[in-house]
């Protein structure tokens, strides 16, 4: 797959240091992958869900969440935003819907 803007998930994972290296996993694993399907992606990411198009994964241990654009027909996924758990649940990360 070919991810989009991960630069700008670095950037925005620095002020979360501890979140790097579990970023990192998963940025190496997508960027390897062949997903086609929320299936596909719950063989690596067991508790990734969907919403609409965009596909939640939680990050070390659920404390950060990842929301990203998913465009299987086109096999690329674009970064749209890397929350803590509290920002999640406020919720903002909707507009992308």
């Amino acid at each position: 797959m070919r991810v989009i803007s991960k630069n700008v998930l670095l950037e925005r994972s620095a002020k979360h240091p501890d979140a790097r290296s579990a970023l990192q996993v998963w940025l190496d694993t997508a960027e390897r992958a062949d997903w086609r399907s929320l299936e596909d992606i719950r063989r690596t990411f067991p508790s990734t869900d969907m919403v609409g198009p965009l596909a939640v994964f939680n990050i070390k241990g659920n404390r950060y969440r990842l929301i990203v654009r998913m465009a299987f027909h086109a096999r690329k996924i674009y970064i749209k935003e890397f929350l803590t758990h509290g920002e999640y649940d406020k919720e903002f990360w909707k507009k992308w819907l």
